[in-house]
């Protein structure tokens, strides 16, 4: 079984939900992740972030999910950091 462990990715949002209520939605429904929230530019409308997501067992679908959900979109999976492990026979 693969793990993700890390990943930043690239997201388009709207204004609202500002970047603490973005990011706190985010860490509520990941319980077990590490989020970090950073804003490269801003326009009249939306913001282009950057999202640093570091947990034990990453679920990607939950994460876009949510993104989606507050009016969001994944522009790119900018890194992944991902590990395998075997299971006991």
């Amino acid at each position: 079984m693969v793990k993700v462990k890390r990943l930043i990715l690239d997201v388009l949002k709207p204004h609202q939900p500002n970047g603490l209520a973005f990011a706190c939605t985010l860490a509520e429904k990941c319980p077990n992740c590490h989020i970090k929230y950073t804003v490269v530019e801003v326009d009249e409308q939306t913001e282009t972030i950057i999202l640093s997501i570091d947990g034990d067992n990453i679920q990607f679908e939950i994460i876009e999910e949510i993104i989606s959900t507050m009016g969001a979109s994944i522009h790119s999976i900018d890194e992944v950091e991902v590990i395998g492990s075997t299971s006991p026979a």
